[in-house]
């Protein structure tokens, strides 16, 4: 049986952060009652002329930054002709051979991939080539009911970039770790908030299949309907699997777009693929030419700390592991929560901190909808209680008792020790008279630690913990018993 080589090129809409429309003074609002924030212009009405919106324009050119794009020095835009019900004016205001972002890629990070993928990444350090970043309007929402379909018009004239990647891209897990990596981009830069499930990140997926050993590409099959990233790593699956049955069998493919019905796991066929002239562009007439010099200036120093590079000055600064740094950079908010706690006390080793947000915190947190922004827990308040353990007041595991009821009630660390009875004496003179008595009823492990026996050095601090009821500072008893057996 021959083996076939997949190709997958990747189409992301992500709706840009901005206060209004595209072309229009309306606002961008999630939730207002349907059909509310519209007017003659993003209705399509005649006579209503567009405007372009400046703060859409510089967050496109920021994105195409932090990918590495170049913005040309004049830009376009066009209209793209096609009717349907969610698209008032019957053409698309876009950008077609003049965009604003041209080339750049996005790198793909190691714990973007699946967790069942992270072991055997194919192409580690993978960067996936981008074609273009170009701007666009979006559409209304159609609601399809049993016997009629509702359109709400609010949506329509958001602004909407769409990224445009080379087929470049080699299976479905290449495609989550892409998403997932563009995502945490996006947000870094405070563009997007790119979040598939309220619609304001959409993608679109090319894939052709072709037997090992051919150089052309095989034929392009578009898939649509993917509200999510584990939908599209199943729908890829699925396809990918069809196509190759199609192959084996003699069954011709045809270039089209298929569904994704997601309850039945399966593509369907929707239409014959469109190609560019379908749509008969031609430059809009009523949005001249744009120069992008001035906002290639403007938002040259807006460009942000990327995820990779904060992960490697968590790395260099730090002392985090490389784990440790990518899984604290994976998200911008975490990443901030970390640095706020690491500032409030800076005698606290920074590792310390990493290891109670990723192993407690997080753990913590993986039930919570709402992310770190909502943690009960301050990170003035960790850096004191990780400040409380260095100090050998508490133990490190009455610190995660403390740091439950932190967690649950909002407290900080000092009232919740005081009230559980937790912190630890370090009066050497009572815990000499403790460590005293325990030598004198045990001279045979006295003896053994004497003759080298390290192990038996733990038992008697463990003996005196015992005889403390937990509160004796640890590090102290084992000084003691040191001092007290070898001089």
């Amino acid at each position: 049986m021959p083996k076939y080589i997949v190709t997958i090129g990747l189409e992301v809409h992500a709706q840009l952060t901005t206060q209004s429309k595209m072309f229009c003074a309306c606002p961008v609002m999630v939730g207002s009652e349907p059909n509310t924030n519209t007017c003659p212009t993003c209705l399509g009405l005649p006579g209503a002329l567009p405007v372009l919106n400046e703060a859409a324009i510089e967050k496109t050119i920021l994105t195409g930054m932090m990918l590495g794009c170049t913005t040309p020095p004049v830009v376009s835009w066009d209209r793209k002709n096609y009717f349907y019900p969610d698209m008032p004016k019957n053409y698309q205001i876009t950008q077609m051979p003049f965009p604003l972002c041209l080339g750049g890629g996005v790198p793909l990070y190691d714990l973007a991939y699946p967790k069942d993928a992270q072991k055997s990444i194919a192409n580690p350090g993978k960067v996936v080539k981008l074609t273009r970043i170009h701007l666009e309007e979006d559409v209304g929402k159609s609601t399809h009911h049993d016997k009629f379909t509702t359109i709400d018009f609010n949506r329509a004239g958001t602004p909407l970039m769409e990224i445009v990647s080379e087929p470049d891209l080699d299976s479905a897990e290449e495609v989550v770790a892409y998403l997932t990596s563009l995502r945490q981009i996006l947000i870094y830069g405070g563009v997007s908030d790119a979040d598939m499930e309220k619609g304001n990140m959409r993608c679109d997926v090319n894939i052709s299949v072709r037997p090992e050993g051919q150089t052309e590409l095989g034929t392009k099959i578009e898939l649509k309907n993917l509200n999510s990233i584990s939908a599209i790593r199943r729908a890829i699956k699925y396809e990918t699997g069809r196509q190759i049955e199609c192959l084996e069998t003699g069954v011709a493919l045809v270039q089209s777009t298929r569904r994704w019905l997601d309850d039945e796991g399966i593509t369907d066929d929707m239409r014959s693929k469109e190609d560019a002239h379908d749509y008969r562009y031609f430059p809009d007439p009523d949005l001249i030419p744009l120069r992008t010099e001035a906002f290639i200036a403007r938002v040259r120093p807006q460009v942000p700390e990327l995820p990779h590079e904060k992960r490697a000055r968590f790395e260099a600064d730090y002392g985090c592991s490389a784990y440790d740094a990518s899984v604290l950079a994976s998200d911008k908010a975490l990443a901030g929560y970390y640095e706020a706690a690491v500032s409030a006390d800076t005698k606290v080793p920074a590792k310390k901190v990493a290891n109670w947000v990723i192993n407690d915190l997080l753990g913590l947190m993986k039930d919570s909808e709402e992310g770190i922004s909502a943690c009960p827990v301050k990170p003035e308040a960790l850096s004191e209680l990780v400040a409380t353990v260095e100090s050998g007041k508490i133990s490190n595991n009455q610190a995660k008792e403390v740091f439950a009821e932190m967690f649950a009630t909002g407290q900080t660390a000092g009232p919740i020790i005081k009230a559980k009875g937790f912190e630890q004496v370090s009066d050497t003179g009572a815990l000499e008279a403790i460590v005293e008595q325990i030598l004198a009823a045990n001279p045979d492990k006295v003896a053994e630690v004497k003759g080298g026996n390290d192990k038996a050095m733990n038992w008697f601090t463990g003996q005196a913990m015992k005889a403390s009821q937990g509160k004796g500072n640890p590090k102290i008893l084992t000084e003691i018993v040191r001092s007290k057996i070898l001089g």
